[in-house]
């Protein structure tokens, strides 16, 4: 029987545009979907805006709009990513539609009905510049558990800690930069910390579903293991969750709570089944009947639900979500799958470091949205792995395997079948046969591994097959055979080999390249191809159409231009009269900077000034006077050196900075420096940096190279801040 999946990503807040790790995610679920309707099981694949919280609230301020025109405006800019990267979402909804207000207040319902919700009246941090309590992420601060800084007030993004905002250390507001109040306010929370929650999450995080598969895979379970299970002492970390924000806050009203409204985390994934009871209606053409057809395929035993999401939310569904769903009475997931950071250079992606990937600017510059599909693809595996990407090595994957190995087999058979054959295929002989059923055996294999989500390993497997075939290709030499007089016969074999062939290989890429493949299906006169479809060859005497040529190789200049930094307009120079400078042919030669120079308007140190900010902007920024006790340089880095800061903390700070190639480490030690504080602690591989020293080179590293760290003056003290 087909199987009936459920399947979803995680849903992207509403307050901007997607980026590449959306597209990373949901090229990763998309393929993994195919596939499944490839092996002829029913999916519903959605997926729905995460529309509610202060963030959205306060931005929708700001702009002028309300939160629901807000939200609407950044959900019109979806569909332009999506259709360009070819991912097929059955529905796309918002977590403020109907359906999630009903169903989180159901489900809420539900957990008191079971004795799990609980209210208290806890001390909360309120800004009095803004007037209104602070939600976590407006709250700033050191993390408890590390000490990291400028961390959020739910979670720590360096050590992964959960814990409640009045547990940071040194915070404050993030929308005024004051130092908040604490004042009293009744919140409510599910009770996490029950015996009844913690032996069901111990059971389900290291179970199975009935297919074999656990629930979440290895190292995902070793992570979220230090907040489940008890220490030598019978203590848990897994303490009861607040789910309840104050007023004015947009979001879903909790049930006779005046002025009380849920979490945005508690309504959020509860937006996954909103989202699908939404496609139920839809189908239906009405809301009745598609609430219980929803209703009966969630009750269904033989559903199946998925989730595809990052490794920056695991707590919220490996430990939160399972729990609200099974205590309130609900089906729990049949496996969470985590991946990883798409990096560059083994830094996570960031438009900010000039590292990041636009998706727009991909598609705009004319690239393949299925290249980028095929590289994603051939980087991940079912582990919770970060996927590294390489300029190089992605023109040098779609080149060499898409181009040179799987289209040329198509290329160097179709034009002989055309102009000799009619377009018809002929008869396959003995070792064609055996190449063809080389191919064919492979399918089972190819089928367990996309199942398994392990795309790098099913690509691999195929382009060794697409090996194979270039090995007959070459053996036999079509080209030549066409030259031969008496070996039209063996030519006619040949080819058709070849086609044949190439509908398996497009069969088995098909789920990566679903465009493509429905190109090929064009080309070749055929139904929809699916795993099954390379058990039955095409046939003697099918006749195909005429070929086309599908695929273009990556151009090195498109890589240079996606990547390449938004040009800074420079401004206008003006005469003395204020008429600006007339662009005339004759005189640019004069004009030009004697060579090695460079052209200082408006670009001082060679670089534009960057953009203003506010007050607030820099205040997040602490900068203090250090002095370095030690320098030393870093075995194994030729650019790095090891600085030992004293910042007046009564302890000191190990600090990795790049400026090997420009000071000398005895002349470092003594002198003082000015430390970045508050900068996040970085693990690297020769250790933990934390923070950053402040040094000044100009922006043409050939024409003016040099690294100059910068000194304070006699009389600043160690501990001091900058202003």
């Amino acid at each position: 029987m087909p199987r009936q999946l459920f399947v979803t990503t995680a849903l992207p807040y509403a307050n901007g545009n997607f980026h590449i790790g959306h597209i990373m995610e949901y090229i990763q679920a998309d393929i993994w979907v195919r596939y499944q309707r490839m092996m002829g099981n029913v999916v519903h694949f959605v997926c729905a805006d995460d529309a509610h919280g202060a963030p959205i609230m306060i931005a929708a301020e700001k702009v002028g709009k309300t939160p629901q025109q807000f939200v609407a405006d950044i959900a019109a800019g979806r569909k332009p990513y999506l259709d360009g990267f070819h991912i097929g979402f059955d529905n796309w909804h918002s977590t403020d539609g109907a359906e999630n207000h009903a169903l989180a207040q159901a489900i809420y319902r539900d957990l008191k009905a079971n004795g799990l919700i609980a209210t208290r009246v806890i001390a909360q941090f309120f800004d009095t510049e803004k007037n209104m309590f602070l939600p976590d992420r407006f709250i700033k601060g050191e993390c408890p558990k590390c000490g990291a800084k400028d961390q959020y007030g739910d979670n720590c993004e360096v050590c992964g800690a959960v814990y409640s905002p009045t547990e940071l250390k040194n915070p404050y507001s993030a929308l005024t930069g004051v130092t908040p109040v604490l004042r009293d306010s009744e919140h409510y929370f599910f009770k996490l910390s029950d015996p009844r929650c913690a032996a069901f999450l111990e059971k389900w995080t290291q179970g199975s579903n009935a297919r074999g598969q656990t629930h979440l895979q290895s190292e995902v379970y070793n992570k979220i293991k230090e907040w489940l299970l008890p220490d030598e002492n019978g203590k848990r970390d897994l303490g009861d969750w607040d789910i309840s924000r104050d007023a004015p806050y947009f979001g879903i009203e909790i049930p006779d709570a005046p002025g009380k409204y849920f979490y945005v985390w508690l309504d959020a994934p509860i937006g996954y089944l909103a989202s699908l009871e939404n496609r139920f209606v839809k189908l239906a053409g009405d809301a009745e009947t598609g609430s219980q057809a929803y209703h009966a395929f969630m009750a269904d035993p033989a559903t199946e639900q998925y989730h595809f999401i990052g490794k920056d939310i695991i707590t919220f569904h490996t430990l939160f979500w399972p729990a609200m769903l099974h205590f309130s009475g609900r089906k729990t997931p049949n496996a969470v799958f985590v991946h990883g950071f798409l990096t560059v250079n083994s830094e996570k992606m960031s438009k900010s470091r000039g590292t990041g990937l636009d998706p727009l600017k991909y598609l705009s510059l004319g690239m393949n949205p299925e290249w980028l599909r095929y590289y994603i693809a051939a980087k991940l595996n079912g582990r919770n792995e970060d996927v590294e990407f390489s300029p190089e090595d992605f023109m040098a994957r779609v080149n060499s395997d898409l181009v040179g190995k799987y289209i040329n087999i198509a290329s160097r058979a179709a034009g002989f079948i055309a102009k000799r054959f009619d377009g018809r295929l002929g008869e396959i002989t003995a070792d064609g046969s055996a190449l063809l059923t080389l191919l064919r055996a492979q399918r089972l294999a190819i089928e367990e591994l996309f199942e398994d989500r392990e795309y790098a390993k099913a690509l691999r497997e195929t382009m060794l097959l697409a090996d194979r075939v270039n090995e007959y290709v070459d053996a036999n030499k079509p080209w030549e055979l066409a030259k031969q007089a008496g070996m039209d016969a063996r030519l006619h074999d040949v080819c058709t080999v070849c086609i044949e062939a190439f509908a398996m290989l497009t069969a088995y890429l098909k789920p990566v390249l679903p465009m493509l493949a429905s190109q090929v299906e064009g080309f070749l006169a055929v139904a929809p191809l699916s795993f099954a479809s390379v058990e039955q060859e095409l046939g003697t005497g099918h006749r195909i159409g005429s070929y086309q040529h599908l695929m273009q190789r990556v151009d090195i200049k498109q890589l240079e231009a996606l990547f390449e930094a938004p040009a800074v307009a420079e401004p206008e120079k003006l005469l003395p009269g204020g008429e600006p400078v007339a662009h005339t042919v004759g005189a640019v030669a004069s004009s030009l900077p004697p060579e090695g120079a460079v052209l200082a308007l408006g670009r001082p140190g060679g670089e534009a000034i960057a953009g203003p900010i506010g007050i607030e902007d820099f205040s997040k920024i602490d900068l203090r006077i250090a002095r370095i006790v030690n320098c030393e340089p870093v075995e194994g880095s030729t650019k790095l050196l090891r600085l030992t800061l004293d910042a007046g903390e009564g302890r000191t700070r190990n600090v990795f900075s790049g400026i090997a190639g420009s000071c000398k480490p005895a002349d470092l030690i003594g002198k003082l420096t000015v430390l970045v504080a508050n900068l996040a602690p970085r693990k690297m591989k020769f250790g933990i940096s934390e923070g950053m020293v402040l040094a000044a080179s100009h922006a043409d590293e050939i024409a003016n190279p040099g690294i100059y760290v910068l000194e304070p003056t006699d009389g600043a003290q160690p501990g001091m801040r900058v202003h």
